[in-house]
């Protein structure tokens, strides 16, 4: 009889230990870009163990550009990517039903040196700008609209746009072979850091526009019907996320830990890094979030035509997860 609770002592703790896996049994694989700034909140995620915590494993699988992370997302090599909502919406207008849950708000910036004598949009006329991205970029096509319904001239007529890679186009900036530069915001936080000046970020162009706020850039993109085959595992990680962006913005020790991975030679680039990722987490209500983004999109895709957007003139329905739109 003396036995007995020992035996039960150790079939409660083979059922605890057997039990475990199943808290993480779902994987849930995540393309990135190698040095991408998601990777900071990936990274997050798993040294805090906030997978297991909400009952997946996260796998990280760095790729080399943009484009590979899609093939993979396509090819299911991969379960999530890094995307924003033209692409979903477009892939959405195409039968491909992919869907989407807002990552950051943090955006592109037009930034010039410090003694340059622009000071506003006016002043871009006959300047040569850098514009990484490309002609459809959603970051230059606010810019161009906000110009032309402030100051009656469209940049991509009346400036110099030049376009290329975001680190190439930086370094340009920095040796004053452009006048301006509108770049990806980790891009613009260390010019920022460098002394040079903010003009405009999209988001306030966006807000110029007719949003009420700021709206996501990017956001984790996967497929809508393989995420109903395990919506629990699904939850945990946006929970994760969550979880992950609160540390994030709360302890200025976990930005101490990622130095490292951000490239931050210095003090200024970790805090102007830190401050833009901070500013860039989503607080708004989701459907006020979904509004902006569709009058945003209306707007970009009247801009940017049929190359931008596809046949749909409208943000698809289903862009934003159905899920989180119907309440986490």
């Amino acid at each position: 009889m003396r036995l007995l609770p020992k035996a039960v002592t150790a079939a409660a703790l083979l059922i605890t230990l057997w039990s475990l896996p199943a808290l993480a049994e779902e994987i849930i694989r995540v393309g990135v870009l190698k040095f991408g700034t998601v990777n900071w909140e990936l990274t997050t995620i798993q040294r805090h163990g906030l997978d297991r915590k909400h009952g997946f494993t996260l796998e990280v699988l760095p790729l080399a550009s943009d484009q590979a992370t899609k093939v993979a997302l396509q090819t299911g090599e991969v379960d999530m990517i890094v995307s924003d909502w033209l692409w979903v919406s477009r892939q959405r207008s195409e039968g491909r039903p992919y869907t989407f849950v807002p990552f950051s708000s943090s955006v592109g910036a037009l930034m010039v040196p410090a003694g340059s004598d622009i000071h506003d949009l006016a002043g871009l006329k006959g300047k040569k700008i850098a514009v990484a991205g490309g002609p459809l970029d959603k970051s230059w096509l606010l810019l161009r609209g906000l110009t032309q319904r402030r100051h009656g001239f469209d940049p991509a007529e009346a400036s110099e746009p030049v376009f290329g890679a975001p680190p190439l186009l930086a370094k340009k900036a920095e040796q004053g072979e452009v006048d301006a530069v509108l770049n990806y915001w980790h891009y613009s936080a260390r010019l920022e850091a460098k002394g040079f000046r903010r003009i405009i970020g999209a988001n306030d162009a966006a807000m110029e526009m007719g949003a009420k706020g700021p709206i996501s850039a990017i956001g984790y993109v996967f497929d809508e019907p393989w995420a109903a085959g395990k919506t629990e595992a699904v939850r945990g990680f946006v929970a994760a996320s969550r979880e992950a962006k609160e540390l994030l913005r709360g302890s200025d020790a976990e930005w101490e830990v990622l130095r490292e991975m951000t490239g931050a030679k210095d003090d200024a680039t970790l805090i102007a890094l830190r401050d833009r990722f901070r500013e860039g987490i989503p607080a708004r209500p989701l459907s006020e979030e979904m509004a902006d983004t569709a009058q945003v999109y209306s707007f970009l895709a009247e801009l940017g035509g049929e190359k931008l957007v596809g046949e749909s003139k409208t943000m698809a329905p289903g862009t934003f997860w159905p899920v989180l739109v119907n309440g986490f």
